[in-house]
């Protein structure tokens, strides 16, 4: 449905007055999807994609919105001065999950810097998800200073680990199952089909692409390096079931060989036998002094399992950024730890999420309503953003000055409803 969506007319017209003309590139057209996957990896200071990743590119992605800008003006006015795909994800929210409207590639040419083009695009998108009836817009960002203009929250925080493995001695608990060594195409194979499996166990996780695991596994690639130098091991458990996964890559080693870096470039894990089973052998390789993770949760179980908790360095980052478009559908989609009773009242610049609602929890659904009485808590559209998944605390963005409670005790209510036992996390950019 969402590539037979027709251009957002508000800014079609206010491109059009500046001689740009917004379109959808058809995935069919190879030349157009050439130029326009061009201009994002240019956006992104990408190097320039062999045939192999454009061929790979233009089958898996077709089922994205591909948008563009372009000026007839400029020197190559066949490849667009702007750049946007979007698509409807599944995306985890507490007890549940629920239609997201994905947005990725966002890039504007620096040519074309300071013309309202990003505004239009994104205002476009979420106009665009709005009609849809999709409740909720979603992305994550290279830059977190552009998106809270347009009512975007941090809703899930990641972070990167740097692990010191000659003080991180494993103190955790003896896995029951058993490792094996992989090939990359056979992770891929499985990799999938585990996500699938464990993505909504805990909020804040999307379904991915086939593509996205072929590039990881390293199966479609420009970077040869990189794929040949993959490692991947399976851990089975005492019943040879398929519950985890780590993919890696081990470098450096001069002028110490036994001082080399263990980069994580993926790990995914059904049960906690699993997580300590991928985890202590990544810790325990020979001739490996520093263990990378990237994309990690900041609720690693991790930090619990080794010797000296402060080997592990963290870097933590906004990492999942959600934008409330439908209120009552997107609070009524997922499910609640506390009962509750509260009136909100938000604030949304663009109007989408505008108004008072009144919210009940009974036995962990809620119902949601439109409301004209006395609010209890007052925030903007950002904010009931980022508190959606249950990673930040209401009462912390009331002490921010980010959120007024206007009756004593009710962001602590709120809180109380809308946490969740573990952080969300997701666990790949988009």
């Amino acid at each position: 449905m969402h590539h037979t969506a027709p251009i957002d007319p508000a800014s079609h017209d206010a491109l059009a007055a500046q001689g740009l003309r917004l379109g959808i590139v058809d995935p069919g057209d190879r030349e157009a999807f050439t130029a326009w996957l061009r201009a994002d990896h240019r956006g992104f200071h990408l190097a320039e994609a062999g045939e192999k990743i454009m061929s790979a590119s233009l089958e898996g992605l077709a089922y994205r919105r591909t948008t563009g800008v372009w000026d007839g003006t400029a020197r190559d006015a066949a490849s667009p001065v702007a750049t946007v795909d979007s698509w409807i994800t599944d995306l985890t929210v507490p007890g549940a999950h629920v239609d997201a409207w994905a947005i990725s590639a966002v890039t504007v040419a620096p040519t074309h810097r300071r013309r309202g083009i990003a505004r239009a695009l994104l205002e476009a998108e979420l106009r665009t998800a709005a009609s849809l009836g999709v409740p909720l817009a979603t992305l994550t960002v290279s830059e977190s200073t552009i998106y809270g203009r347009f009512g975007f929250g941090t809703a899930s925080f990641a972070t990167e680990l740097t692990i010191d493995t000659r003080r991180a001695r494993w103190t955790g608990p003896t896995p029951q199952g058993r490792l094996h060594f992989v090939s990359p195409a056979e992770f891929r194979a499985e990799a999938e089909v585990l996500h699938d499996r464990i993505r909504t166990s805990g909020p804040g996780q999307v379904d991915s692409w086939p593509l996205r695991w072929d590039r990881l596994a390293g199966l479609i690639t420009d970077d040869e390096a990189r794929a040949k130098s993959l490692r991947a091991v399976r851990y089975d458990d005492a019943d040879g079931e398929l519950r985890g996964l780590a993919l890696y890559r081990v470098s450096g080693g001069e002028p110490d060989f036994a001082a080399h870096t263990l980069t994580v470039e993926h790990l995914s894990s059904e049960t906690p036998d699993a997580y300590a089973a991928l985890w202590r052998y990544l810790l325990e390789v020979d001739l490996v002094s520093t263990v990378k993770a990237y994309d990690r949760s900041v609720d690693e179980p991790l930090l619990w399992q080794v010797a000296d908790m402060r080997a592990v360095a963290q870097n933590p980052y906004d990492h999942l950024w959600t934008r409330i478009l439908d209120v009552p559908a997107s609070l009524a989609a997922r499910r609640y730890a506390a009962p509750l009773d509260t009136v909100i009242e938000v604030s949304d610049a663009l109007g989408f999420a505008e108004g008072g609602y009144a919210v009940r929890v009974e036995g962990g659904a809620a119902v949601v309503e439109r409301t004209t009485a006395a609010a209890r808590l007052r925030m903007s559209v950002n904010e009931l953003s980022a508190v959606y998944l249950g990673g930040v605390s209401l009462s912390t963005l009331v002490d921010a000055g980010r959120a007024e409670e206007l009756v004593p005790g009710a962001a602590e209510d709120f809180d109380a409803a809308f946490r969740t036992a573990r952080a969300p996390w997701l666990s790949f950019w988009f």
